[in-house]
């Protein structure tokens, strides 16, 4: 399943499942088959991506299992700033045009 995030003021935006649930939820939104960021609420949210993506660079680098990864592991790995960028900057436009982001799956 896909999450696809849409505006009038940018281009779609689709995400893998996991990926879009975990993004949905740091946002304060309800993950599900279709949900709304009003143009009232952009601002919160990107402080909320925002937010998590500083708490996740303060963490120690360790994997899954709890192990610590070496700076290559580390710089291979899809870091959730690399996942949110594309969003945050949909919402940044959605909020200078003063429009909503919608998504579904």
């Amino acid at each position: 399943m896909l999450y696809k995030f849409k505006s009038r003021a940018a281009a779609d935006l689709i995400m893998l499942e996991p990926q879009g649930r975990h993004i949905v939820t740091i946002m304060g939104k309800t993950p599900g088959a279709s949900g709304i960021v009003t143009a009232a609420q952009i601002p919160g949210a990107i402080a909320a991506l925002e937010a998590a993506v500083a708490a996740e660079e303060a963490l120690p680098p360790v994997d899954e299992a709890g192990e610590e990864v070496t700076e290559q592991e580390r710089a291979e790995a899809v870091r959730l700033r690399q996942r949110v960028a594309p969003l945050i900057e949909m919402l940044r436009r959605s909020a200078a045009e003063q429009v909503d982001v919608v998504w579904g799956v």
